[in-house]
């Protein structure tokens, strides 16, 4: 595992927040403004999802956040954005096209996802879901020994996500994550 500073990730959907998703990122970026976003918007088309990345790419880069977009691999190509997140299907399906990808993040659920994950190149994973949460309402979560066993079997950065608050965030550091996600405090502050 590699040890760096402990980062913050904010997460979007846009289902979650009242104000168009522009309005809300710059709204988090003045009271609790994160490392890193991933712009989650998957149920969009190809064409609003782009439209919408030039918009936050341009909000992040004026606050100094990095962004990160999610699912839309031609997407990110074509607006020369070399950050991509994928769910672990995704990645097995597209592993040998994301060369023009430096960051490669992946959504893993099991030790044995971060494992062939990180053998097939991302370079950094999301765990989860750790605590109970209501974006998976009735699945119970994972666990701090999920976590930890994830961030255990491999050399890149874990982040933990699902439930992660102000109250719990410790026991996610001493589970040796690198940091955590979090949707619905960014998403609904």
């Amino acid at each position: 595992m590699i040890m760096c500073s402990y980062k913050k990730i904010a997460v979007t959907d846009s289902s979650l927040t009242e104000l168009p998703l522009s309005k809300q990122i710059y709204r988090i970026m003045e009271y609790d403004k994160p490392d890193m976003l991933i712009l989650r918007e998957k149920e969009l088309s190809p064409e609003e999802y782009e439209a919408l990345a030039v918009q936050i790419l341009s909000v992040c880069q004026q606050k100094g956040v990095e962004c990160i977009l999610h699912s839309f691999v031609e997407v990110a190509q074509k607006l020369g954005v070399r950050k991509i997140h994928l769910s672990f299907p995704a990645l097995k399906e597209q592993w040998q096209s994301l060369g023009s990808f430096h960051t490669i993040g992946v959504s893993v659920h099991s030790k044995e996802e971060a494992e062939e994950a990180h053998r097939l190149g991302a370079t950094y994973l999301i765990a989860g879901h750790v605590f109970e949460t209501n974006c998976k309402a009735g699945i119970p979560g994972r666990g701090l020994e999920f976590l930890q066993e994830v961030c255990r079997a491999v050399s890149i950065p874990v982040y933990g996500i699902g439930g992660i608050n102000d109250e719990n965030t410790e026991f996610v550091k001493r589970a040796g994550a690198a940091g955590e996600c979090r949707m619905s405090h960014y998403m609904r502050n």
